[in-house]
């Protein structure tokens, strides 16, 4: 039987290797990477990529390596199952039919008759032989199966037969079995989402469950066959990946057409109900999956045992790009025809994978259902993104691929013209849309045309692998035939994960209850919508009441956000955050002054009343707030200068900043005039709660943490007043009503993330009276608990740890003391909101409240005592649940208490908002998590200015010489006695610890592992490019070289330190593999050396180590190894002549290393090919037979 879950984990295993093995021999063979280097050239030509030749390539051979392993997968099927009478590659190995031995004497029969082939070749012709059989044809073809266009090595196929013949030695069974009974193919499913990482997220890989599909048919398919007919029903899914719901389709039909002609042949059959399936996929191998899948539903439904016997269906797919291959149908709007005749296709390109005659008459027909669950991600290949935008109207801001896809879904459904009723369309696609601004053209513009007639709220019910809240559409090509949409409310998620996600408490309210409008129970309601609440952006589809609740509030109020605000959005947009926001300590390494570096403040920062740890950026305008000059800004250009290619094309609406006349170096935005003005109110953009802050300048705000600005005129008290109004649970319910959801609840909604963003936020109702004296006085209580917070104290160190404990228990009094006003200021809100006709505020000063006392605490705690709730609040918050009020609380803040208790049970409307998902979290970071980061800092910082890094002799250093000097520093050993609990703590393991964790190694090869290496040589191809231009010569468009990903470094911290676009941020460079016998600990040397001074350093060690230890050319080829790699950084940035040596200083570090190279009898290639020999263990290859 298959064993899919260990399958899927071995293929897994395989593939990286298969890949790696598949790259090698592109390079080995030149005919063949000329082939695929002109078809990228023809892809970029064509608009169908914008990405680097290496991106591009990876992507082209995981696709070849996927297609190796899935013929396997499809012939073992095959095989095992009978299907194939004599095995190819293996089988069950039983005594009395042993198909694995049959399978090699095969084997060995091919290589008696072809002695100079190898496993390559054998795969190859039983993958010929296979594609023989009439059904399986189209599955092997030659024309478009990536696994001809590139190939393993010989020893690479022998790896993957050898894979399908092993032998689980403790049973001696196959490892891999795939008899099965029932031909059951859903295991494909879960290699098609699963098999590849890179595949799978660029592809934005996820299946459609069983229960979902069979939902969405019933109410597309279903009605489609009694309008139509099922004899003539076609049903489309543009985007079909594995084919769930085209083998759902496919069932059905056939159970049609057997009920209707059971006397008819069944292959007939079939074939007419294959006629009525079709689909396209982008990705290669979802399209054959797909096909596989479809060809064992029709082999069993027709009772065929052998393929020999079995008939060439025809099964209408094809790989394929939805969105732009076939025409448009629909008129207006800026739509134009398009098809993929060259004249009329403005892409003019197909890749070899793609059937371009199957595309025409796929996409070229309208269907009467098209169904399915389009990816949810942003284009991140701007030549794609561009191309999608400029064919689908809705497209707008950063949109959302599910965009462009409902309007293609709509336009590929047969429309109601000339009598003829219009086709139906039913998706599950992300809500992002509902409330995200990109949205907006997608719901006001093109809704309008459509017949849209019912929207289901998914985004509580538990679908396995959909982390992204989902909403699920259903309507029709025709304009809108009714005044109101159906709708499916939400009130509340799963309270657990069931065992059967069938079989949720959501999802089977919504199947029950789907045709009950005025239906509700504590999950969702139904309802039917008037049609104009969906005729503008956005979306609030809350039940229970909530949606209600959302207007009552509106309607108390007279004015909003946007009729008080002067503005509301970011300060700063550089759209290459990875190389400018940078800590300050990394900025001042690279020489970059002061003046050039700014707080800048990014969502996760704005918390609770406050602004906690700020980033910093570099900051590349002068004093007139313009973009610095040459002269000034010399070090800000060299630390932004790898980059160039990169930031030349960020691109704004008006084009990127080469065609806009921008200097490459400015942030893509800056707004002056924001910054310029003092007083802003901040607020994380996603967050699960509602954080606002009140700043009073000389910080920057980027696009995750948005500003408020008043007009001039406004004082600090009317940013305070409205801060209240902003920061209460009243506003956060508001909030979450309008604003678009993340997902991410596992525990609860109040794990929800949100997106607050400012075209939601302008909205925001205003009542007439704001809470003006509770606001001021939680921004006082914030920043005086900030100020005793250990970030804060660094300053003060060293200190005695009794001063440290003071400090934090004032921090913890300030907290309570912030929640008990927090209380206060939601309370009083709901009395000026309207919500509450009187006023349930303290009247005096509330006693300190801790977590857990809260009065929608102490309920929740009753019904956990009472078994009727379960939730990790209290456990996730470090808080105990209690059941009754405090003791020793005053009097009358208890009866204070008990009255709100008292009105939570009344009201239902604050019963809604008195919930765990509206009320602040204060889900704070430990003081003992506070306490070690700030004491480490204050460590690493000291160890970065001892006088071992003189910069005017610089030395390479081992950590027991910098151990040695910080031993005499009194405030270190105490600062690090606070920082290790203890006085007898090792200084030499502390201070190694302390280095290894912020260091990087000198070499590639010892930072990156080879999926980084390759992403390394696009990026020097890159710079090179840049170094030619720089010298005047002509280069023409230079390719953006790919982003690095954690997977890409041989160690986490390597990537912590240097990140997508690995901007150097350690405090030390690592040189392994170059330790001294007398002393093994690290060799290190200090980051904020410039190129120059780390080269002079390197070669002194260089020097020592041969003249005064007597190192072999082996131990110091990574010596000089370093030296190449600085070489172009010297020639580029410190080669003006040197009065002292008579030349530049690149040139005579060239030199120095060729004096070097032949004292040594080495050559740079094989210095530069170097590899640790550790790690030749995990990289060294055979040699690869071809």
């Amino acid at each position: 039987m298959i064993n899919a879950a260990t399958l899927l984990k071995d293929l897994k295993g395989l593939l990286p290797g298969l890949e790696d093995d598949i790259r090698v021999r592109l390079e080995e063979t030149p005919e063949e990477k000329a082939r695929l280097e002109g078809q990228y050239q023809e892809a970029r030509d064509g608009g169908r990529t914008g990405a680097a030749w290496e991106a591009w390539r990876d992507e082209r051979v995981t696709q070849a390596a996927a297609a190796w392993v899935l013929a396997g997968v499809f012939v073992r099927f095959m095989e095992d199952n009978g299907l194939i009478e004599q095995p190819w590659l293996s089988g069950p190995n039983d005594e009395q039919n042993n198909r694995r031995r049959l399978a090699e004497d095969r084997r060995t029969l091919y290589f008696h008759n072809h002695p100079s082939h190898n496993d390559r070749d054998y795969l190859l012709h039983a993958f010929a032989e296979v594609a023989k059989y009439p059904a399986v044809g189209a599955l092997f073809d030659q024309r478009f199966n990536p696994l001809w266009g590139m190939m393993p090595s010989g020893d690479g196929a022998a790896g993957l037969l050898a894979f399908w013949q092993g032998i689980d030695p403790a049973t001696g069974a196959l490892n891999h079995d795939f008899t099965d009974p029932d031909w059951n193919t859903r295991f494909l499913g879960d290699l098609y989402q699963d098999l590849s990482e890179n595949i799978r997220k660029q592809y934005a890989l996820l299946q459609t469950p069983e229960f979902v599909e069979s939902f969405i048919l019933d109410r597309t398919l279903t009605p489609a066959i009694e309008e139509f007919g099922f004899e003539s029903v076609r049903l489309i899914d543009p985007t079909c990946g594995s084919g769930h719901f085209l083998l759902g389709t496919f069932h059905r039909l056939f159970a049609l057409w057997q009920a209707k002609e059971p006397g008819t042949n069944a292959r007939a059959l079939a074939q007419r109900a294959l006629d009525g399936v079709w689909g396209v996929d982008l990705n290669p191998y979802a399209v054959a999956i797909s096909r596989f899948r479809l060809l064992v539903a029709a082999l069993k439904g027709c009772g065929i045992t052998r393929m020999a016997d079995a008939p060439g269906f025809v099964i209408h797919l094809a790989a394929g790009d939805s969105l732009l291959h076939g025409p448009r149908f629909r008129k207006g709007g800026g739509m134009v025809q398009m098809t993929l005749d060259p004249e009329d296709d403005p892409l003019r390109h197909v890749y070899e994978t793609e059937d371009k005659e199957s595309l025409r008459e796929i996409l070229g027909q309208q269907y009467h259902a098209v169904v399915g669950n389009p990816p949810y991600i942003t284009p991140k290949d701007k030549a794609l993104n561009q191309a999608y935008r400029d064919r689908y109207p809705s497209c707008h801001r950063q949109y959302s691929l599910g965009v462009p896809f409902t309007e293609r879904f709509f336009d590929l459904a047969i429309q109601d013209r000339n009598g003829q009723p219009a086709g139906f369309v039913g998706l599950i696609t992300a809500n992002s849309f509902m409330k995200r601004e990109f949205g907006k053209k997608l719901i006001e513009l093109f809704f309008k045309t459509v017949d849209l007639n019912t929207v289901i709220d998914t985004s509580g019910a538990y679908i396995p692998g959909h982390g992204t809240p989902t909403v699920i559409l259903f309507g029709q090509h025709s304009r809108p035939a009714l005044s109101v949409v159906r709708t499916v409310q939400g009130i509340r998620g799963e309270p657990s994960t069931p065992a059967d996600a069938a079989h949720g408490q959501v999802w089977s309210s919504i199947v029950a209850m789907i045709d009950q409008p005025g239906s509700e129970n504590e999950f969702i309601s139904v309802v039917d919508t008037p049609r104009t609440m969906f005729e503008t952006h956005p979306w609030s589809l809350g039940g229970g009441g909530a949606s209600e609740l959302k207007d009552e509030i509106e309607a108390a109020c007279k004015s909003t956000l946007d009729d008080e605000k002067s503005v509301i959005g970011f300060v700063c947009m550089t759209r290459a955050d990875d190389v400018y926001f940078t800590p300050q300590k990394a900025l001042m390494r690279a020489g970059i002054e002061d003046r050039f570096i700014i707080e800048n403040i990014e969502g996760d920062c704005v918390r609770d009343w406050n602004i906690q740890e700020p980033n910093t950026t570099l900051f590349p305008y002068d004093n007139d707030l313009q973009p610095v000059n040459d002269r000034e800004g010399l070090f800000v250009k060299r630390f932004l200068w790898p980059h160039r290619t990169i930031l030349w094309l960020r691109r704004e609406p008006n084009g990127n900043h080469k065609e806009m006349g921008r200097t490459w170096y400015e942030w893509s935005r800056f707004q002056r005039e924001r910054f310029l003005s003092p007083l802003s109110i901040a607020f994380a953009e996603i967050a699960t709660h509602n954080h606002f802050v009140l700043d009073r300048g000389g910080k920057v705000f980027n696009r995750t943490a948005p500003v408020i600005k008043l007009p001039l005129e406004a004082t600090e008290a009317d940013h305070l007043a409205l801060l209240g109004l902003l920061n209460c649970s009243t506003g956060l319910f508001w909030l979450r009503q309008v604003c678009f959801p993340k997902g991410g609840f596992a525990a609860g909604r109040w794990e929800e993330r949100y997106v607050f963003n400012a075209g939601n936020l302008t909205q925001f109702p205003i009542p007439t009276d704001k809470p003006f004296f509770l606001s001021s006085h939680l921004d006082q209580l914030a920043q005086e608990r900030q100020s005793h917070l250990p970030a804060q104290l660094t300053g003060q160190l060293p200190m005695p740890r009794e001063a440290l404990e003071g400090h934090r228990a004032r921090a913890e009094s300030l907290l309570c003391r912030m929640i008990a006003l927090q209380e206060e200021l939601d309370w009083q809100c709901y009395h000026l909101y309207g919500i509450l006709d009187e006023e349930l505020t303290h009247p005096g000063e509330p006693p300190e409240v801790r977590l857990g006392e809260r009065p929608f605490e102490i309920l929740m705690g009753r019904q956990m005592a009472e078994g009727e709730l379960e939730s990790t609040w209290f456990e996730r918050h470090g808080a105990t649940p209690i059941t009754e009020i405090p003791a020793h609380w005053p009097a009358d803040y208890r009866a204070t208490v008990e009255r709100r208790l008292a009105a939570i049970e009344k009201y239902h409307n604050i019963r809604l908002i008195e919930q765990p998902e509206y009320k602040r979290r204060w889900n704070l970071k430990s003081w003992e998590s506070q306490e070690q980061h700030a004491l480490r800092g204050w460590l690493l910082d000291r160890m970065e200015v001892m006088t071992v890094w003189r910069s005017d002799a610089p030395e390479l250093a081992t950590c027991a010489r910098l151990a040695d000097q910080l031993h005499h520093d009194t405030d270190f050993i105490q600062v690090a006695a606070l920082f290790r609990g203890r006085s007898d703590f090792d200084l030499t393991q502390l201070v190694t610890e302390l280095v290894l964790d912020e260091a990087v190694p000198f070499l590639p090869i010892l930072r990156y592992k080879d999926s980084g290496l390759r992403k390394r040589t696009a990026w020097e191809r890159t710079w090179a490019l840049q170094r030619k231009e720089d010298a005047g010569e002509t280069v023409g468009d230079i390719p953006v070289p790919p982003k690095y990903a954690a997977a890409d470094f041989l160690q986490t911290s390597f990537w912590r330190l240097r990140g997508k676009l690995d901007v150097p941020k350690e405090r030390f460079v690592l040189y392994p593999h170059c330790e001294k016998a007398s002393d093994p600990t690290p060799v290190i040397a200090w980051a904020g050396w410039n190129p120059l001074q780390q080269a002079q350093a390197l070669a002194g060690y260089f020097i020592s180590m041969k003249d005064n230890e007597g190192w072999s050319a082996e131990r110091l080829t990574p010596l000089l190894a370093g030296l190449l790699e600085l070489l172009p950084w010297l020639k580029q940035w410190h080669n003006e002549p040197d009065p002292a040596f008579g030349t530049g200083m690149g040139d005579y570090f060239a030199g120095f290393i060729d004096e070097q190279l032949r004292a040594l009898e080495l050559t740079g290639t094989k210095v530069q090919s170097w590899r640790p020999p550790q790690a030749a263990r995990h990289r060294g290859r055979r040699k690869k037979t071809e």
